[in-house]
């Protein structure tokens, strides 16, 4: 009977920088918040709702 050695240090993976996991989830709701953010911004500055603005309305 032989016994195998085991490892002492569990290797470091990096996460994928795509799929849903949670650095492309954390990066999404960011670039949401940001979207909003400037939405509100155009706005105000320009007296018009985002409709108006572009033209759609």
């Amino acid at each position: 009977m032989t016994t195998q050695i085991q490892p002492t240090t569990t290797p470091k993976l990096e996460e994928p920088k795509f799929g849903f996991n949670d650095y492309a989830e954390r990066l999404n709701g960011r670039a949401a918040m940001i979207g909003f953010a400037l939405t509100l911004i155009i706005e105000y500055v320009t007296d018009k709702g985002l409709l108006s603005w572009l033209g759609l309305k």
